[in-house]
């Protein structure tokens, strides 16, 4: 039995938000989206247009408060070839939450406080 990574989600209070977020600041952009009829949340996923793996958004309409993401322990990387060009990108955005020099790399945090990794290509 063999399995492949799909997809990884996070929910979000404001979808348009998160949709503007993540398109300005990672260049991903929706690949599709499902809406019940009954209109109780949306799924949104988003794709970088050359891996297949996707992101999914999940809004849940009755949904008020911030989710709680405990110590925030986890995160989703973003490998990009020109590492300091996003660097002073996300500076600008005011997004950069975290950075290690050390390393070579930086987190940034999305509208919902998600951390996303940013790496230098190899």
């Amino acid at each position: 039995m063999k399995f492949k990574f799909a997809h990884n989600n996070f929910n979000v209070l404001d979808l348009e938000k998160s949709l503007a977020f993540y398109k300005e600041a990672l260049d991903l952009s929706e690949v599709r989206r499902f809406e019940p009829e009954d209109e109780s949340f949306i799924l949104v996923y988003l794709g970088d247009g050359e891996t297949p793996h996707q992101l999914e958004l999940t809004w849940l309409r009755d949904r008020t408060e911030a989710y709680n993401l405990g110590e925030n322990e986890f995160h989703l990387a973003f490998e990009v070839e020109d590492f300091d060009a996003a660097y002073e990108k996300h500076k600008a955005m005011g997004c950069i939450c975290f950075e290690n020099k050390e390393m070579g790399i930086y987190f940034i945090t999305d509208p919902d406080g998600y951390w996303l990794e940013i790496i230098p290509a190899k």
